[in-house]
């Protein structure tokens, strides 16, 4: 601030001619009051009221305020209300003023119908009349009309007749006739109806139809995401614990694959596509003989474990399959009748393609085990089966036909071709396995129910090649190497496996499992691996480049103690195993890294031409 200006800002100054009070007059608390009113505001207006047909005051806001202040000099002895009420009326009740005349009031006494006095007279609290408003309507009334209307009369006739009982008896009967004629085209407009249903049902079905593909594929997605672990365990897992376990290894569960409708049946048989290395056969009987009846055949994915991709209901229990390794939509079934037929998974139908049973059967027993082999000369399919009632059967599909050709016999001495059939009976030896050659075609090996392997040929039919002493029981399973010309390996109800030369007559090596064994599988990846599944639910894995002796893998994989294992397959492609029980359950499990080692490979010389040199017989 400047100090040179000669003001001081911190002081107020005061006009001039402000008044001056005094200390008490400034202390003095001096009330005023706003109003609305105008004092510029006509005071005499007069309007016409329509109640007494005359000009009257007309009261404005302004009067109606200073009516407001003076309720508070009311008496006490008279309610603010009724003193407003009066009030207003007194005032509505006024002279009429002519044109140009003043107001003037009306005595208390004039207006004997005034609301105070009657208020006084009677003693009663009257109502508020401050929201009162005096409205007068003027409506123009219609003048009434008359309508009248006149219908023609009704005609009329005069009838008289006489009714007996034969009359009301025929028009009861013409009546009833009516009823059912109507009862019949209602029947037909149902028929109708149902028919136009049934077309739209068949147009829907062929646009489903349309979509399968789509559907399957959906399906199959859904499956993926909730089976999202699995999947994974399926393709990148490899347990770490092997690298502890030395040679040993373990299975990891995968998928189980069961149907609603093979419940009560076991698992009679499983083979892999060729081609298709995630689809599997499953053949659904039983291997109660005083249980027999119906049977299936189911296709599994391991892309979709909920649901198969073919189902085929069989009227006779399945009790072996086999899938063509060319033509991977063939099927062959063999069957407790003793029929065998022939499946194609690229015809819609149920049925097979074709089905037959042999010429010269004189029983009907069940065929045990189907093996296809290559197409003859003119380029027909072609498959063997061998049966309880002792024949080796060669099956030909011709023109949707199959044709037999009984290629061997069994008996307890030798091949039989040229006995009589008293004498077969008594002799004959019932056949429960078969399998070829895997380098040579015409070679196969026979297992029977004494518990003998046949080595035979198709070239000759009179006698065998050669027969081995195997097992005590009957032979259940019984299978070629893949790599190994000679070496094959079999399984019987005797609780034992055995390892044989076909060369020595001899097991090269004996397996006793303690219980009774269901099957043994080769390993398509290794000549020295294979497993076997026993009746108490347990898988045993073998290794005989590490352990001559002993299982490298033990494993019980069912949850019930009185299941039992029927079948086990390896995968051809993937490190994967599945097995059979007799709930009709199929289990798949994934080899741990310890189970799927391949041998080391001799660099001496080629091990075909070494067993060759040594059996002729093999060219």
């Amino acid at each position: 601030m400047d100090k040179g200006d000669g003001l001081d800002r911190g002081k107020k100054s005061k006009p001039s001619d402000q008044l001056k009070l005094t200390e008490a007059e400034l202390k003095e608390n001096i009330t005023k009051v706003l109003n609305t009113h105008n004092p510029h505001a006509p005071q005499n207006i007069v309007r016409f009221n329509y109640k007494v047909r005359k000009f009257a005051a007309y009261f404005s806001c302004s009067t109606i305020f200073k009516v407001l202040l003076c309720l508070n000099k009311v008496p006490t002895s008279l309610s603010k209300s009724t003193f407003l009420a009066s009030l207003f009326f007194d005032l509505s009740q006024a002279t009429p003023v002519e044109d140009g005349g003043e107001v003037e009031e009306a005595e208390e006494e004039d207006r004997p119908d005034s609301v105070a006095s009657k208020a006084d007279k009677k003693g009663v609290k009257l109502g508020n009349f401050f929201h009162f408003t005096d409205r007068a309507t003027q409506t123009l009334n219609n003048p009434p009309r008359q309508i009248n209307c006149q219908t023609a009369p009704p005609p009329r006739s005069i009838f008289s007749a006489t009714a007996n009982q034969w009359q009301i008896y025929d028009a009861y009967c013409e009546e009833l006739q009516k009823q059912e004629k109507q009862k019949a085209t209602l029947l037909k407009k149902e028929t109708d109806k149902s028919k136009k249903g049934v077309l739209v049902t068949e147009t829907q079905s062929t646009d489903l139809t349309e979509v399968a593909k789509e559907t399957k594929i959906l399906e199959r997605m859904v499956h993926q995401n909730t089976f999202d672990e699995i999947a994974q365990d399926f393709k990148y897992f490899e347990d770490p614990s092997d690298k502890f376990r030395g040679q040993e290894g373990t299975l990891l569960p995968l998928w189980t694959f069961q149907h609603e409708e093979t419940r009560g049946l076991s698992v009679t048989a499983l083979c892999w596509n060729s081609k298709y290395q995630d689809l599997f056969a499953v053949g659904m009987g039983s291997y109660d003989f005083c249980k027999q009846g119906r049977g299936m055949i189911v296709f599994y994915s391991l892309k979709n474990s909920s649901f198969p991709e073919y189902v085929f209901p069989t009227t006779s229990g399945v009790q072996c399959l086999d899938i063509h390794p060319q033509h991977f939509y063939l099927t062959v079934v063999g069957f407790y009748d003793g029929c065998v037929a022939v499946y194609n998974l690229k015809k819609k139908s149920l049925e097979p393609v074709c089905k037959g049973t042999p010429k010269t059967s004189l029983l009907t027993n069940p065929v045990w085990q189907v093996r296809w082999q290559n197409d003859d000369i003119d380029n027909n399919h072609n498959f063997f089966s061998v049966s309880a009632d002792s024949r080796v059967v060669s099956w030909t599909l011709i023109k949707h036909e199959l044709i037999s050709t009984e290629t061997i016999r069994l008996s307890v001495n030798g091949g039989l071709s040229n006995v009589p059939d008293d004498e077969q009976l008594v002799n004959i030896s019932g056949g429960t396995s078969l399998d070829f050659h895997k380098q040579t075609d015409h070679l196969f090996l026979v297992g029977t129910e004494q518990g003998k392997i046949h080595k035979c040929s198709i070239h000759y039919s009179s006698k065998f090649l050669k027969t081995y002493n195997a097992h005590n029981s009957a032979v259940y399973t019984v299978k070629w190497n893949h790599f190994h010309p000679r070496v094959f390996i079999s399984c019987s109800a005797d609780w034992t496996v055995k390892i044989w030369d076909d060369t020595i007559k001899v097991p090269v090596f004996t397996f006793d499992l303690m219980s009774a064994i269901g099957d043994v599988a080769w390993a398509p990846y290794s000549s020295t691996i294979f497993a076997a599944v026993t009746i108490d639910g347990i898988v045993r894995v073998f290794d005989l480049s590490i352990n001559k002796y002993e299982a490298i893998c033990q494993q019980l994989v069912v949850a019930k103690k009185k299941t039992k294992l029927t079948h086990i397959e390896f995968n051809p492609v993937h490190p994967v195993i599945i097995v059979g029980d007799d709930q009709g359950l199929v289990s798949s499990f994934k080899l741990s890294p310890n189970l799927r080692k391949t041998p080391k490979v001799r660099s001496c010389q080629n091990s075909k031409d070494l067993s060759i040199r040594k059996n002729p017989s093999l060219k």
